[in-house]
């Protein structure tokens, strides 16, 4: 163990281009993902705060309960769609970067959208009277309520991209676990426990473990900010 452990921060020291490649991947593709789940996810998470129809608590329960979409159920559905006799087949998009970044989309955007209707509509009860003053529309009321949770949003896009980055199901079974191709961070500890290459495996453990505690901190340095501007 030791021995597997120094050389992992050998790896790391060297910044081992495999350890590399696979670190880049994983981030370009939960970076991309979480980008495209907040384009989606934000504004229908504050559309659910603040817009009153009927079925929406039974809305706001569905979006509740897919945050605890299995992973792996979301890689199946997500292959489904993707493969050749699916009906996005002809994307050619499965075992590719772009299956990872779909399916990892697909589970961020119920997070952050049920994330974002809690802090909105949080916020719009002490503000509505407010709002109602100005006489915005819906959509005016979103990009006010938005800029003005800005930080408290970030927070919540930041959490989104911590489960991206840590998750394993869905990108295994949409990605492959292609070499040097589809590869990332969990799928490729995973993959060398199993073999017994445990310095690779550790030193991609680390990394893992450093990006997701920068992503907490950087959180919790966001939320206490928040707290600060709006106490």
């Amino acid at each position: 163990m030791l021995q597997s452990l120094g050389d992992a921060f050998s790896m790391l020291g060297a910044l081992d281009h495999d350890v590399m490649a696979i670190a880049w991947l994983s981030l370009r593709v939960s970076l991309s993902a979480v980008l495209l789940g907040s384009l989606v996810a934000i504004p229908l998470g504050a559309l659910l705060a603040i817009v009153t129809f009927p079925g929406r608590p039974l809305v706001v329960a569905v979006v509740n309960a897919f945050m605890g979409l299995p992973p792996v159920l979301v890689g199946l559905i997500v292959y489904l769609l993707l493969s050749r006799s699916g009906p996005l087949g002809a994307l050619g998009l499965l075992f590719s970067p772009g299956a990872m970044i779909v399916a990892q989309t697909v589970l961020a955007i119920p997070l952050l959208a049920a994330l974002t209707r809690q802090i909105v509509e949080d916020a719009h009860r002490e503000l509505d009277e407010q709002l109602r003053s100005l006489r915005l529309d819906v959509w005016q009321r979103i990009r006010v309520l938005v800029f003005h949770l800005r930080f408290s949003l970030v927070v919540a896009v930041l959490a989104a991209f911590g489960r991206a980055i840590s998750e394993v199901g869905a990108v295994l079974v949409v990605g492959g676990n292609i070499d040097g191709y589809t590869r990332t961070m969990t799928t490729a500890i995973s993959l060398e426990t199993q073999k017994g290459d445990l310095p690779l495996a550790i030193a991609l453990g680390i990394l893992l473990i450093a990006i997701v505690l920068v992503v907490n901190g950087t959180a919790s340095a966001m939320r206490a900010y928040t707290m600060r501007l709006y106490p």
